[in-house]
């Protein structure tokens, strides 16, 4: 069964706009490989973080809203977790209130 994930991701910030792109493509497919789907998904760009992550003063966040198997989740952040591009990230999953939370937000940006 599908269940509801928002999961953040923070790119170093040494990257180009075009790699960071590619970065955020290549766990676009891997989430569409492994059956899952994509619910939303939002680029928020270059951020200076609060503290210094890997000696890196900034990162580009990336926002996925998706539909994945619980028991795959572990491979994905594992995923993320090997990969040197990824300062830093966080899985949640949604109950129904942060999917009727994610939703009115999604609406909000919309307009």
């Amino acid at each position: 069964m599908l269940t509801h994930y928002e999961s953040v991701i923070i790119i170093t910030p040494i990257l180009s706009e075009e790699q960071a792109k590619q970065t955020v493509k290549e766990y676009e497919d891997y989430m569409i490989q492994k059956d899952g789907q994509i619910v939303y998904q939002e680029h928020w760009g270059l951020k200076q973080l609060a503290y210094s992550i890997k000696k890196k003063q900034s990162g580009c966040y990336h926002l996925f809203e998706f539909l994945f198997y619980a028991n795959l989740i572990s491979s994905l952040e594992l995923k993320l977790r090997q990969d040197e591009r990824i300062l830093r990230f966080i899985t949640v999953k949604l109950n129904k209130y942060g999917i009727e939370y994610a939703k009115t937000r999604r609406n909000k940006i919309k307009k």
